[in-house]
């Protein structure tokens, strides 16, 4: 699944997901969460991981705050108040999406 591009329009609702589980995060962690969770079968990798948090920055669902950790700057991402409300509804829909695809891929266990 490392190369799947199935999860590149999830990636999105996991990036919101991890946030509202953890308060604020930094990129890399971001990429070592996802890869624990999924035990290695999902790598995001920079290329993808950076322009979803740029982008969701931009919408106004995320917040950076910089901290400076062994004489580097580091970026943590958080939610915004609209980010939370984001997140829930991204869930909904991720979650009607995979009920969809269960019913089409094996309607016997619908």
């Amino acid at each position: 699944m490392s190369n799947s591009k199935l999860y590149k329009g999830s990636l999105n609702t996991i990036i919101l997901k991890l946030l509202n589980e953890h308060d604020k995060m930094y990129g890399y962690e971001i990429t070592q969460k996802v890869k624990a969770l999924t035990k290695g079968e999902l790598k995001i990798t920079e290329g993808a991981l950076y322009p979803a948090l740029h982008k969701l920055e931009a919408e106004g669902l995320l917040d950076v705050e910089v901290t400076k950790v062994d004489n580097r700057l580091r970026k943590y991402y958080k939610l915004t108040e609209t980010g939370t409300k984001e997140t829930v509804n991204k869930l909904e829909e991720l979650a009607d999406y995979i009920k969809t695809m269960q019913a089409l891929v094996n309607p016997k266990l619908v």
